[in-house]
């Protein structure tokens, strides 16, 4: 029996989409080909070349290296490799907001690195003054995010590629989801603006690939030597991907979606998605629900615990943040009418805004690290493990002074 996928018509929460018709086509044509072994398969490693250099152009670096990922998880964890691998102290650290995204946790436990966590302000950005008191010189790498997964906020890149060049850390930018909708905005995010080292940027997400299709780009080619091992038995000599064998569909259906979208068409996308997004905010907001306003196509809400569990058994694919919030990613498949149907049948069931499952406030300390969540760094939502931890340098969450509000 043919089982046919799931459709899309009801999915707000997930940060993939269906891919572009051109993408669709260049991944079935490619599907069989190995990125992983150049040497047999030159076809899809220049293709490769191709999506490198015109990533290189969406992030803002002139001269390009990198490899296609199979996505984000991929990416950062080759970023902490490479930082780990750069590192002149035996116990390398790597300093993160608490909005950073689970595959940090991944990456520390799998590398042995220390992972320190660091409150994020009033309005879910990396707090500064918490990053400056949490590095020294173990201090490996600093992550910045480009659009976080919960709140879609964007890190203040630049002030934390300073920080970073004050300890002589590199800086990595997690850029998997906002990296396709960045370049429409006022925001400093890319290789132009600050000192990045490393980026994750996704074409399989707003960039309308077929999944996988994530990104690692490198400002420096050396920095992928970092990653290299020999490979004797292919007819090329080495690699320095994670995964080895990849599927050349990846690779062929961001080449097809970026060769097609970028840049008008992923400007118009963005600005439809952007419009969908404060559609949406100003409609909860009408409602009574607290909202977070959306600085990308991200829309948050304290919409009542019964009112999701509803909408939820109504067929509606919707997740919550950390603190319970609602939350809705206006992706290229999210239309006007979906939502419009979506928030007719929050009217026809739901609760009164503020009541049980709404809380918004910071969590207590012993809950556990700060903004533990399903996108931090701590993924059972609890207690930290052994690389994973509130930075002891900075503030303690719940103390005065801390601005955590994830």
């Amino acid at each position: 029996m043919q089982i046919e996928p799931q459709a899309f018509d009801r999915v707000l929460s997930s940060m993939c989409t269906e891919p572009h018709p051109v993408a669709r086509e260049a991944a079935e044509r490619f599907l069989a080909t190995n990125p992983g072994d150049p040497g047999t398969y030159p076809a899809i490693s220049s293709l490769e070349d191709d999506a490198i250099e015109q990533l290189g152009e969406i992030a803002g670096l002139a001269d390009p290296a990198g490899y296609v990922t199979s996505g984000g998880t991929e990416a950062n964890i080759q970023a902490v490799r490479i930082a780990r691998e750069r590192a002149e102290t035996a116990t390398p650290t790597v300093v993160m907001p608490e909005s950073g995204h689970f595959s940090f946790q991944k990456a520390a436990t799998l590398l042995e690195v220390d992972l320190q966590l660091v409150p994020t302000d009033d309005d879910h950005r990396a707090d500064l003054e918490a990053v400056r008191a949490c590095v020294d010189d173990d201090t490996a790498l600093i992550v910045g995010v480009a659009g976080t997964t919960e709140y879609g906020r964007v890190d203040p890149i630049p002030e934390l590629g300073d920080i970073a060049q004050s300890v002589d850390a590199m800086l990595h930018v997690d850029a998997a989801w906002g990296g396709f909708v960045l370049p429409f905005t006022d925001h400093d995010w890319n290789f132009e603006h600050a000192p990045v080292d490393t980026m994750a940027i996704d074409p399989h997400k707003m960039g309308q690939a077929a999944v996988p299709a994530g990104g690692l780009l490198v400002r420096a080619e050396s920095l992928l030597d970092e990653l290299a091992v020999d490979t004797p038995y292919l007819e090329s000599t080495s690699q320095a991907t994670l995964t080895g064998t990849r599927s050349g569909a990846g690779v062929a259906s961001a080449v097809a979606a970026m060769d097609e979208l970028w840049p008008a068409g992923y400007r118009e996308q963005y600005t439809r998605s952007q419009a969908n997004a404060e559609w949406l905010a100003d409609a909860l907001t009408a409602r009574g629900y607290d909202v977070v306003a959306p600085e990308l196509p991200l829309v948050a809400a304290d919409v009542p615990a019964a009112t999701f569990e509803a909408l939820r058994d109504a067929g509606w694919r919707i997740s919550r943040t950390g603190t319970d919030d609602l939350r809705i990613v206006c992706m290229p498949h999210v239309t006007r009418e979906m939502l419009e149907a979506f928030v007719a049948d929050l009217d026809d069931l739901g609760g009164q805004p503020g009541t049980a499952g709404t809380e918004t406030s910071p969590r207590p300390a012993e809950t556990g690290p700060a903004g533990a969540n399903l996108n931090s760094a701590s993924p059972s939502g609890g207690s930290e493990t052994d690389q994973s931890r509130t930075c002891r340098n900075g503030p303690t969450p719940g103390s005065p002074g801390d601005s955590s509000s994830d």
